[in-house]
Formats: structure tokens, sequence, C-alpha cells
């Protein structure tokens, strides 16, 4: 049936995304261990992926249902909503591909701030302080602008800032307004911690996207006799004698069967991975026998604590010499980090960025986005199974702005956006600024396909023609008739919007959050390992205990380095 059946690995690393590409690689490294990838996606040897991977602007890959998940949707707004058709849940891409997210993403390469991590630790993730978690962001990495102790330059994954003299119009806008606002420029977001703006740092070599499979699956990695990867395979559930897990069960191309494994590390997202421990009988006991699962682990945590980075977003109708140049494909270049100043909130709490091409198609190459988000937010939601379909993708309600210091931060900061959108320096590159209310149409326009690419091929055309047909097409489909002064003079109206537009940032994380053992929502122990069971470990963005002041995917790779090397060390 397959050639996995009758071997037994040291370790089954399940996921091969920003993280399990990670862990497999570094286990690997070590001759002894027989390592073994699962991958839900396609398997791409580096040099073979498809164009849209390949393609330095996310949104190609990100739209394509090839590379993503399947019918994967979630909920954002607070529990309950405004309006009960304002809770549905839409499309989050998921990356299902070998690389995960890393393939998919916008390959910003955030650490962080440090007290991020040291609040980690009061949280209950011993040795995950800043300290502690600085040599793996430097293992990772080599950053082809800066040096210094705060930095790597040895590591897989290649960091580069796009020069200022090439930033497109609208980015140039955005930096020369901030800076006559009174911000400063940190020029190296990942060493100066104050607030200010910054070039960002990509994940990007000589034009090319750096994924954890480009970058810890070479050539060389994949020639290792001790390593196989298999794609194009789900995993049902981790399979345990009494409490100690003894492999996992497997579907490939039609095909059941079990594959064995001393320990088995999960690393498929903060969606996917508590779904598998919750198949695998490891999750609240109540939840279990609702789904009619047998209980390996009563573990509260499970699936719960769910984080991201809640924002709202203005569209910019950007005039034809602002937009992205026919040269340059990554879609930002500089953002800025800054301080709510709301009472109990850390410093560095708040993010906004311009992104140069809100979409992969003709009208998103027009229309750029400002786009705001609470950096260090508090509102947090669950993952759950979906009942009909256990093996399908599961259910997740991200409860945005259910915290009030999330909901009053996103008001600072739309108040800001607004004052940095009407300084001449960032309005005269634009004709339009307008709240994005994004309708059921534009969603459907979102997804990489033949008809849409005409069809908003033709939209571009007519709005750059027509400022009266431009308006009223925004003000139809993506603005639902709102304005920004309808926001900044009316709280409820602001309110309203929020609760109705927020969205995250596809930063899902901490839904099997790291803990101390008296901590009964903790799923994990500060070595990765599965309270309640053997043999069993989460390395990814879920057992965060909270989400950082950052984009996750360096973080998630921080995670996968650290936990691979507390594995070499305590085998």
């Amino acid at each position: 049936m397959s050639k996995f059946m009758n071997q037994k690995f040291d370790y089954v690393v399940v996921g091969g995304g920003s993280s399990g590409c990670v862990v497999a690689s570094r286990l690997s490294e070590r001759s002894q261990n027989k390592v073994l990838l699962l991958e839900a996606g396609e398997d791409f040897v580096p040099g073979t992926e498809p164009m849209e991977i390949r393609d330095t602007f996310a949104g190609t890959a990100h739209s394509n249902p090839r590379f993503t998940w399947t019918g994967q949707t979630v909920t954002w707004g607070p529990r309950p909503g405004n309006k009960p058709d304002k809770r549905k849940a839409v499309r989050y891409a998921q990356g299902r591909v070998i690389g995960g997210g890393s393939s998919v993403n916008g390959m910003i390469s955030i650490r962080g701030v440090p007290w991020d991590y040291d609040g980690w630790v009061e949280l209950g993730a011993k040795g995950w302080g800043w300290d502690d978690v600085l040599p793996y962001f430097k293992k990772q990495e080599t950053d082809l602008d800066f040096d210094g102790p705060l930095h790597g330059s040895e590591g897989p994954m290649a960091v580069k800032r796009i020069e200022a003299e090439r930033w497109p119009g609208f980015t140039k806008g955005f930096v020369d307004a901030v800076e006559q606002e009174g911000w400063d420029d940190l020029k190296d977001k990942n060493a100066v911690f104050e607030d200010g703006y910054f070039p960002i740092a990509v994940a990007n070599k000589e034009g090319r996207r750096t994924s954890t499979a480009t970058a810890y699956l070479t050539q060389e990695v994949r020639s290792r006799t001790n390593f196989d990867i298999l794609g194009e395979v789900l995993v049902e559930k981790v399979l345990f004698n009494g409490t100690k897990s003894t492999g996992v069960r497997v579907h490939h191309k039609g095909k059941v069967f079990d594959i064995c494994a001393n320990e088995v590390i999960i690393s498929s997202g903060a969606l996917h991975s508590p779904a598998l421990l919750l198949r695998s009988g490891i999750g609240p006991a109540t939840e279990l026998i609702d789904y009619g699962i047998e209980i390996v682990a009563d573990r509260q945590g499970v699936g719960k604590h769910l984080m991201e980075h809640p924002g709202v977003n203005f569209g910019c109708y950007m005039k034809p010499d602002s937009r992205l140049p026919i040269d340059l494909r990554l879609p930002m270049y500089a953002g800025m980090r800054w301080s709510s100043e709301l009472e109990g909130c850390p410093r560095g709490d708040m993010y906004m960025i311009p992104m140069n091409k809100s979409f992969w198609h003709s009208v998103g190459s027009r229309i750029g986005l400002m786009m705001l988000w609470v950096n260090k937010s508090y509102s947090t939601g669950e993952v759950r199974l979906n009942p009909a379909d256990p093996m399908g993708v599961p259910s997740a309600d991200f409860n945005m702005c259910s915290d009030e210091r999330d909901l009053e931060r996103l008001k600072i900061g739309t108040r800001l956006m607004a004052k940095i959108c009407n300084n001449p320096a960032l309005h005269n590159k634009l004709h339009n600024v307008f709240p994005i209310s994004y309708s059921d149409r534009a969603r459907r326009y979102a997804v990489y396909n033949t008809s849409n690419r005409f069809q908003t091929w033709v939209g571009g055309q007519i709005m750059d023609m027509s400022g009266w047909l431009r308006k009223k097409i925004i003000g139809n489909w993506i603005s639902d008739g709102l304005t920004i002064k309808d926001l900044l003079e009316d709280d409820e109206i602001l309110t309203s919007w929020i609760h109705n537009t927020v969205l995250g940032h596809y930063h899902a994380s901490c839904s099997n959050r790291m803990g101390a053992p008296s901590d009964p929502g903790a799923v994990t122990d500060p070595s990765a390992r599965v309270y309640g069971v053997e043999g069993l470990r989460v390395a990814d963005a879920s057992i965060m205990p909270a989400v950082p002041c950052a984009n996750t995917n360096f973080p998630t790779i921080m995670i996968a380095e650290k936990v691979a090397a507390t594995i070499l060390v305590e085998n």
C-alpha cells in the first residue's frame, strides 16, 4: 500500500509549513534520526514551484485555491454581531502547499519587540524571554542589510529591504506624511524598538520569495537518506497506546494507513493543529463527547485563546504615477509602529502600513490600502471541529474587538490614519480615500481566475476614465456609501463600521498556547510537549501564549528553530 507503512520513524512532522519545514530539516541534520514530513498540499522541489508561488506579490498564490485550504472560512467580529448577517463566515486563506504560509504570504519579516517575549514568560512559558529567543531569530536569518549583535548572517532565510528610491509614489507619500507628522525613521525595525517608520524587511533574495520550503528543504536536505517527504496527505488523527503516541493515521490518494513514530510533532498552524488534537481525543472533554470522540486527554485550552491582529482599512484610489511600477511586484515597502498610549497597553501596540496593490487583479492594482491593525491585541476566539465533517476545515471564530481595549485603539488608529491620509504629501498622490467595507461581490472578485481577470480589467479602465463612475463603483461595491467624514463625526457610526468590517491579517495564533503545568488552559509545556500525553509536541504559531507585535511568520520560524533544538538536546 505504501512504503511508509513498513517503516518506523523517530519523528513524524505533521504539516510542511512555516514551522514544519524547519523542524523536519533541523531534526534530520542528525543522521541517526529517521524523519518523515507530511504535507496536505503539493510538494515542490525548490526551483520547480509554479509561477504563482515564485511571484513576490503574495496575492497571486494567496487567492489561488490550488495552494490554499478550500472552504476555510472564519468569523471576524465580536459576539454577538450588530446584525445577524454581519457575523457570516468569510474566506480565510491558509497555505496548503509545501512551505505553507511562507509560500503564499507577504514575506514580511518582523520579530516583534522584546517585551512580547518577556510577556510570554510571565504567562508561563519559561525559557521564552527575549534573551532566550534572540539566538533563534538570528539562527534563521541572513540579513543582507544589517549586521551586529542583533542580526544573523548565516541563516537559511534571506532578508532584505527595497531601496527607498525605488518605492512607489503611494509609499513615498505615506513616508513623507508621517515624517511631517513628527515620526522618526527607525531604519531597522528588528533592532530599534521605538515608535516610528521604517523600510519593511522581506524574506526575499534577488527578486525571489524565500519560503521555509526553499530555504530549509534544499536539494541537499532532500537527498538525506534519513529524511522523507510525503505530500498531498491528510492526517486523520494521532494514534495512541494509552496516553503514549505511536504514530498517525493518514489518507493519501484514496488509501488509509497508519505510520509509526517514536514522536509526533504537529506543525499544522493555529487552525489545523487544534483540529488535529481534537480529532485525536485531546481537548475539552465536553466537546469531545459531543463530537463522539474518545477522550485521551482532557485539555480545556485546545482550540481556545485564538488570537490575531484586528484591523480596518482605508482604500486609496491611486493616481497613475503613484501606482506600483511594472518592475516591482512586492506590495509593501515601508510601515509604522507606534503606541496608542491607551492605559494598560504596551509601547508599540499599533501598526500602520500602505499596501500598493490591494488585490491581484486590475482594480486591485489601482486601489492601494492604508492598513491599520492593533499590534498587541487582547480579544480571543476559538477553533472547533465541523461536526458534519471533522476531517474538513475547522470552524474558527476570532471574536475580534470583544475586548474593549482593541475597539478603542482601532478608533484611535482610524483618526490618525485619516489625519495622515489628509496630509498633502500623501493626499496629492490619490484621487479618492474611503473606508472599506468588503462586499460579497468584492470578495468573489478576489478569487484568482480568468473570468475575474477579464471583468476587473474592464472595471479598471472604466474607473480610470470616469471620476463619477469611479465614485459610484467605490460607493456601491467597496465602501457601502460611508465616507471618512462620517466616521470621524459620529462615534456610533465609527463603532459600527469597526465591528462590521474588522478583519485579521493571516496571523492566527495562540490556540494551543504554552503555559505552566498549573495552568488549566495551557496545552503544551515550554518544551512544546502536549500535557497529558507522551511522545507528542506542537511546534507552530498555535503555541504562542499571546500574539506578538509582529507579522507571525518570523516568530513562527523562531519557534520551530527553538523547539527543534530542544528536541535534539533532550534526545
